[in-house]
């Protein structure tokens, strides 16, 4: 039979490339221009379409792509693994570990804080927010709250404050360690730092 001579139109051809998913090369090769990760890290993210794609959505909703890298390659896969799930059925789902990376970002969470919470995350598959509501896990900044636990830290380690002010200065060291002990790891650390050093001088 006579076939009649088949033209694609440009318009046609392009709506049908536009609609294509994309391929995983693409996608290893876009991550690191895009988000800033280091080709081995866009490798292991895409790896599979489903990581690909709950990366994304996690990346797209943060300020730091990076940290959601290392979040999901780190803390989530090992989570996954141990309890032998997918991380297309991740009770954490991205926008929460955006959340996180948030918080830790803007100083609301510390990152020891966050390493206690993801497990909460994951076993309840609520918000972090919500968790540290909930167990009054925010990050104390407020130089009022620090300064009273400074002071206190301060009056009752009188034979370290003293050999720092004989020139022993790693000994600051173990008094921020206390006052965070004594703060359940909740004060911000650069904040205890630089307040110790301003009393002790």
């Amino acid at each position: 039979p006579d076939l009649v001579p088949l033209r694609i139109g440009a318009e046609w051809l392009a709506r049908v490339v536009s609609e294509m998913p994309e391929l995983p090369q693409a996608k290893r090769a876009r991550f690191p221009t895009e988000y800033g990760l280091r080709p081995y890290d866009a490798d292991v993210l895409t790896f599979t379409r489903e990581n690909a794609e709950f990366y994304e959505q996690a990346a797209t909703a943060s300020k730091d792509p990076k940290a959601v890298a290392n979040w999901v390659m780190g803390d989530l896969a090992a989570m996954l693994k141990s309890t032998g799930k997918e991380i297309a059925d991740s009770p954490i789902p991205p926008r929460h570990i955006a959340e996180l990376v948030d918080l830790i970002g803007t100083g609301e969470l510390s990152g020891k804080l966050a390493k206690e919470i993801f497990p909460k995350m994951f076993e309840t598959g609520d918000a972090p927010k919500a968790i540290m509501e909930r167990e009054g896990l925010k990050q104390i900044s407020d130089t009022g709250a620090l300064e009273k636990i400074i002071d206190d830290v301060i009056a009752n380690n009188p034979k370290q404050v003293e050999q720092y002010k004989g020139g022993k200065t790693t000994v600051i060291g173990f008094l921020v360690g206390a006052v965070m002990k004594a703060s359940r790891g909740q004060a911000n650390p650069a904040a205890v730092n630089q307040l110790m050093a301003e009393k002790l001088k």
